[in-house]
């Protein structure tokens, strides 16, 4: 429990959803149930740990896919009954929130250089600001109010298109593409709260192509609206964060999930930080996506603050607000 990530494995979807263009829930939670004692084993086997030297489980409670949720959770439970060990139930946008301060070989979370800061969670999920004010305590300042920017990113690709992943396949088009080339829409850019809104771009770029029908014939024009859509999202999640920030005199900013492994969006992030004079953490690309790592190192500091077991009969949360985690301020 020294806060050092001893192994972090990955079993990857991403092939199996390719031909679907997207997440197929049935076979994403087969899957699970497939690879989720290998995965153990190899996490132990690249630990150097034995099962019976495991002094504390900890799984993801929600938010997510409900029978995938159940796959993970009922595992790691029945994992801690049989060894008869605590359960830390992890709220899975609580653990992003903390994945910025996961760095170095070996990765280790450097909670000593802990500061304050206002936390950009953006995935294709969900897009959330969230004020971190100290250690394991947080509160919720916007969300979404209809599609997430990773959404927006694959539904765009989508029309576009690209091959699944499509966010992933549109932030390496863009990079060689005009972001000034087209206009899109920066929806509540300008406005007061800290809430987010997606779906009007969506829509944008679909009337866009029906009345370019051509434009996707054209390498260059494909690359120049990949960019200027890629503009679009970046300039509202950096322009709303960087002023949650000023707005509320916090001097350190952080980003996670999926979307912040997209190279516009750590460019311009970092940019308009150093332009403000604040200080930004970025979670390493290896921890942007969904990982145990992450997951551990949460559970890890709630079990040395003091955080009693989880309930045995916790019943997973795919709905779970991250505002109703248990550190979480109201």
């Amino acid at each position: 429990m020294n806060g050092t990530v001893r192994s972090n494995v990955v079993a990857s979807q991403v092939r199996l959803h390719s031909e679907y263009g997207g997440v197929v829930p049935e076979l994403a939670t087969r899957e699970h149930l497939r690879n989720i004692l290998p995965v153990i084993r190899s996490a132990l086997d690249q630990a150097g740990v034995m099962l019976s030297q495991v002094s504390v489980v900890a799984a993801t409670q929600g938010p997510g896919l409900p029978a995938a949720l159940l796959a993970g959770y009922t595992t790691a439970q029945a994992v801690a009954y049989s060894l008869n060990l605590p359960l830390l139930a992890i709220h899975h946008h609580e653990a992003h929130l903390y994945s910025p301060w996961i760095a170095g070989n070996p990765p280790r979370a450097a909670f000593e250089r802990f500061e304050p800061n206002i936390s950009l969670i953006v995935s294709g999920g969900h897009t959330l600001l969230v004020h971190v004010t100290d250690g394991l305590r947080h509160r919720v300042l916007g969300s979404t109010l209809d599609d997430a920017a990773g959404e927006c990113f694959d539904k765009v690709a989508k029309l576009l298109a690209l091959p699944f992943p499509g966010g992933p396949v549109l932030d390496e088009i863009a990079e060689s593409g005009n972001a000034a080339a087209f206009e899109f829409p920066r929806s509540l850019l300008h406005e007061p709260h800290d809430n987010f809104s997606f779906s009007g771009l969506k829509t944008s770029v679909r009337y866009f192509l029906e009345k370019r029908p051509k434009l996707l014939g054209d390498a260059t024009s494909l690359r120049d609206v990949c960019a200027s859509v890629r503009a679009a999202i970046v300039d509202v999640l950096v322009g709303k964060t960087v002023r949650a920030a000023r707005r509320m005199g916090v001097m350190c900013i952080t980003a996670s999930g999926g979307v912040s492994a997209n190279r516009a969006l750590r460019r311009q992030l970092a940019a308009e930080c150093s332009r403000h004079r604040l200080r930004l953490h970025l979670a390493d690309p290896a921890f942007c996506t969904d990982n145990a790592a992450m997951v551990g190192i949460l559970a890890g500091q709630k079990w040395l603050a003091g955080e009693p077991p989880t309930p045995w009969d916790a019943e997973t949360r795919p709905g779970w607000p991250l505002e109703q985690g248990a550190n979480g301020e109201g």
